[in-house]
């Protein structure tokens, strides 16, 4: 009887009683056509809709092309709107307002890491906080709640473990496969050569592994103990600890090392230094990352983040044995502590036995790599699209540009403002499990890097790959790279403008400075030859001496 009413109800206001979705596209295509797709699944029974202020073609609705809200409002007259889904990214969209007026209380906001909350006036504060593009963990949850454990510890068995050789433990922030950044590179080159001598234990966070990837590991390791990856739980300001410090803080990653002993540990990343071992890889000196960023952006936040990060780390590096940094300039840095654990430098390296990509394609393609989780990468990518692309593009109209992000990288462009979506020649890839087409598809590698410590894995793996780099001098620092002969080195838009220009007009030049490059670093930075050089300090470990 209800339903029938109802029905009726709505046939005297001349509505459809059956309810519909409008869906509004109201920011970058690929998040709304990702909204768009899972709304669809949540709602498969229902009509769909989709509003959008340019015709276009979407699988399983009917899309409706609308400039301004009174179009909305004579599209739908006749329909009873049950779910408004809207997305929310860093730019405001007209669309937006349309949806308000046109359902106000059935109004589904999804934000730039495809999160979704009602927007609702009993709760405006938490529905003003999302629409503005904070998190929701961040919104809903109070500040001294704690990070949790997203999973059961699993133990995988690997290769048979001899008797006669010592179990090195290696602890890591993240699974160290598949290779698609330089963090994962260099742990996976290193456990392969550490296995020669020792059998390894490894100790990994995870989250979106498949079976195929763990057995990669599995070939060099004798056993393999997963921990599923904290979630973060407190606003990012809240703690006198580096937020990714207490994201990491993890009883049942405490729990595995105890019940997996094993003769020598190393951690990988200061922001796991808290776990204590006997090796500590310092893949950057964080706090000259922030020191670097506060120099250029004197907001609050910087200056926290350079604070508890100087604060944490001096205090952390001290009870390890040993400390590994990735150069010299990183190594000063530590003995500026005042420390008295030793500090060695085994660089990062590149596979320089695959036989990689060889002529280049025609064409004008520059290639840049780096995830977007880690901050320099990000910030690279906006000094490059909003300071050189600008140049460069009317220049030369067949130029493309093609960014490799990482996982999630729609959601750190959004947060960050950046919306390239509209420049049909800049191409943005999530994560890549194969580089090798990349590589063989560009003439060009860029490092526009602003902000930097250690060395810079993506330089050596671009050389590897035969490919002439224009970097920064931070992007290339400690590699010993020769400007003008083994990379064109430019610090300032205009000046790294012109040096992506002249290597993009003389394909000969980019070939000479590739074969350059290349011979030089191979001599340096294989992975056989730093594998030897871990190897070397687990001996000096197990031996009690020092070796300077």
């Amino acid at each position: 009887m209800k339903r029938r009413l109802k029905a009726a109800w709505f046939r005297l206001l001349g509505k459809d009683p059956e309810a519909v979705v409008v869906s509004f596209w109201s920011g970058p295509d690929a998040l709304a056509a990702r909204m768009v797709d899972e709304i669809r699944r949540l709602e498969p029974t229902r009509r769909h809709f989709v509003v959008s202020r340019e015709p276009r073609e979407v699988a399983g609705a009917v899309v409706v092309a609308a400039a301004n809200p009174l179009d909305v409002r004579r599209a739908f007259r006749s329909l009873r709107v049950g779910l408004a889904p809207v997305l929310f990214s860093a730019e405001p969209h007209p669309l937006r307002l349309a949806a308000f007026l046109l359902a106000p209380f059935k109004v589904l906001a999804f934000n730039a890491r495809l999160e979704r909350h009602h927007l609702r006036l009993e709760c405006w504060i938490a529905s003003w906080l999302f629409a503005r593009g904070v998190p929701f963990d961040r919104i809903f949850l109070r500040p001294w709640s704690r990070s949790l454990a997203t999973g059961e510890t699993r133990v995988l068995e690997g290769r048979a473990s001899l008797p006669a050789r010592r179990r090195v433990g290696i602890l890591t922030p993240y699974f160290p496969f598949p290779l698609s950044h330089g963090g994962a590179v260099r742990m996976f080159h290193l456990i392969r050569e550490t296995a020669q001598e020792f059998d390894v234990v490894l100790f990994s966070f995870t989250e979106k592994q498949t079976e195929a990837d763990y057995q990669r590991l599995l070939h060099f390791c004798s056993k393999v103990v997963l921990v599923g990856k904290p979630i973060y739980r407190k606003p990012r300001w809240s703690t006198l600890r580096p937020p990714e410090v207490v994201e990491f803080t993890c009883a049942a990653m405490r729990r595995a090392l105890r019940e997996h002993p094993v003769d020598l540990l190393q951690v990988e990343y200061t922001h796991l230094a808290g776990y204590g071992g006997d090796v500590l890889v310092e893949h950057d000196v964080t706090f000259d990352l922030y020191a670097q960023l506060l120099s250029s952006d004197r907001r609050f936040s910087t200056w926290w983040d350079h604070i508890r990060w100087r604060r944490f780390e001096q205090r952390a590096v001290k009870p390890f044995r040993r400390v590994v940094v990735m150069s010299s300039k990183d190594a000063d840095l530590l003995k500026g502590f005042a420390l008295k654990t030793p500090v060695r430098v085994i660089g990062n390296g590149a596979d320089f036995d695959q036989p990689g990509p060889q002529a280049e394609p025609p064409g004008m393609n520059l290639l840049f790599v780096g995830s977007f989780r880690h901050f320099p990468n990000l910030s690279a990518f906006r000094f490059f699209v909003s300071e050189v692309w600008p140049e460069l593009r009317p220049r030369f109209p067949e130029m493309t540009f093609t960014a490799v992000g990482g996982p999630e990288h729609e959601r750190y462009l959004m947060e960050s403002g950046l919306d390239v979506s509209r420049d049909e020649r800049i191409r943005v890839r999530g994560f890549v499990s194969d580089m090798l087409p990349l590589y063989e598809a560009a003439n060009l590698v860029v490092v526009p890097t602003t902000v930097s410590a250690g060395t810079n894995l993506k330089v050596l793996e671009a050389i590897a790959m035969r490919r002439a780099v224009v970097s920064t001098s931070c992007g290339c620092a400690g590699l010993g790279l020769v400007d003008g002969a083994t990379v064109l080195i430019a610090d300032t838009p205009r000046a790294f403008g012109e040096a992506v220009a002249r290597l993009a007009a003389d394909p000969q030049a980019r070939t000479e400075m590739a074969d350059a490059a290349r011979q030089y670093a191979r001599e340096r930075f294989g992975w056989t030859r730093l594998g030897a050089q871990q190897r070397g300090l687990y001996r000096e470990l197990e031996s009690g001496t020092t070796i300077e």
